[in-house]
């Protein structure tokens, strides 16, 4: 377990999947992460790398040949190498292997950098693209917030407040994990969302192209809250596992496969393509307050 640290904040990230696991105000002493209770949902922080979401029948096709991967791909389960390099700075690296090329036919190098800056902790994703053509792929984050942020408060008093106000239907996901064809109402010229357990009853809010460049996560019953700020990134997620105290708040550089994917890579809605000797690089930011 690594951590890093400053004056306000104290941050512990695993090497395995580069996963965050907490976010410690020091002002507070309060952990503002979930702490990954097995009976509803194990997991922090994954990150998703080579895809994001589900693909059609878990497969898809690169240039005449089949390739499977499970949900989210597979950085979350990989054993990452970890540099730190400062008291508040640590880098993780992922380098393809045999077992990665089995499932997507490209070399890349994944760094994954956690920074904190005052009460903000910034997390860079910096994919490379060490081979010799172009190479497609999807990157996100998967954090999951503590809700209520204080025991004393219930789910309900949390909302999340977008930068703007904002029309977007939700895209539903169908019960095999792809996105449906048509949006269906969510926000309507509104830059609030009240936080309610039946809201992931049809598992998670997706949006997309949002004018928000952040959403914070508030209760006007307490000054404990954080701001995130998206930038960079044309999805988002909000997700929680049924009856769970959290919230994921997800940015996404990729979505699931639609119900009408081609399963074509190159055609994948939101894919990335990255050139060869080309790195791509998006950061999300979280700031404590």
């Amino acid at each position: 377990m690594i951590t890093i640290e400053n004056e306000l904040i104290r941050v512990r990230i695993a090497p395995k999947g580069a996963e965050l696991q907490s976010v410690i105000n020091k002002s507070n002493g309060i952990d503002y992460i979930w702490p990954g209770d097995p009976a509803f949902w194990a997991k922090h922080s994954p990150v998703l790398f080579p895809i994001v979401g589900t693909l059609k029948g878990n497969r898809y096709y690169y240039k005449g040949q089949t390739y499977d991967m499970g949900r989210h791909g597979f950085a979350r389960d990989k054993e990452f190498e970890a540099k730190q390099t400062a008291a508040d700075t640590a880098t993780f690296i992922l380098q393809d292997d045999q077992e990665t090329r089995r499932q997507f036919p490209f070399s890349f190098r994944l760094e994954i950098t956690y920074t904190l800056a005052g009460a903000s902790l910034q997390v860079g994703y910096a994919v490379h693209n060490t081979g010799a053509g172009a190479m497609f792929f999807s990157i996100g984050g998967h954090p999951a917030f503590r809700v209520p942020i204080r025991e004393s408060f219930g789910y309900d008093d949390y909302y999340l407040q977008f930068e703007k106000p904002e029309t977007a239907g939700r895209w539903p996901i169908s019960k095999d994990g792809l996105i449906e064809a048509s949006p269906v109402p969510l926000l309507n010229g509104t830059n609030k969302l009240p936080l309610t357990k039946a809201l992931f009853s049809k598992d998670a809010l997706v949006l997309k192209h949002l004018v928000s460049d952040s959403v914070d996560l508030r209760t006007d019953k307490d000054a404990a809250g954080l701001s995130f700020s998206l930038k960079g990134f044309p999805f988002l997620g909000i997700w929680a596992a049924p009856r769970a105290d959290f919230v994921c708040i997800e940015p996404w550089c990729g979505i699931a496969d639609s119900v009408n994917a081609s399963q074509q890579l190159e055609e994948k809605e939101g894919i990335e393509r990255l050139e060869a000797d080309r790195s791509f690089k998006r950061t999300w930011r979280i700031t404590l307050f």
